[in-house]
């Protein structure tokens, strides 16, 4: 891995954010500055934090603090696709898609939470061997 760019979990998570800013589009107007973007911001923030994570992945503790961050946007998203569908702002087809989506990250993020060695530096880990 030469940046978090390259990570799978992130660009299943840049690519939930595009669907997210593509869908939203049609949302109503009176819901701009309120549904719009709070899911808008909360899936933009899931990339973010993976992005947080990886670059303090020397530090154990702050990768796991950066990453269930992560989790937790990616979680706060989940609940504004609930309310996108109950408010008929997304079909059912559209959510499941973008729920499945979203559960696929939840997982992949979960993996680097449980193990964050996966994911250090290694000429880090063999400084601190010495």
């Amino acid at each position: 891995m030469s940046t978090f760019r390259d990570l799978t979990v992130y660009k299943k998570a840049f690519q939930l954010a595009m669907e997210v800013f593509k869908i939203s589009k049609g949302f109503p107007d009176e819901e701009k500055f309120g549904l719009t973007s709070q899911i808008r911001r909360a899936s933009r923030s899931v990339c973010s934090c993976i992005g947080e994570a990886y670059r303090k992945r020397k530090y154990e503790a702050h990768f796991i603090s950066k990453s269930s961050d992560a989790d937790m946007e990616n979680t706060e998203t989940q609940v504004w696709l609930d309310f996108s569908l109950a408010c008929e702002y997304i079909n059912n087809e559209s959510y499941d898609k973008l729920l499945n989506l979203s559960e696929e990250i939840g997982r992949l993020i979960n993996h680097m939470i449980e193990n964050p060695k996966n994911y250090f530096d290694k000429r880090h880990l063999k400084l601190t061997t010495l």
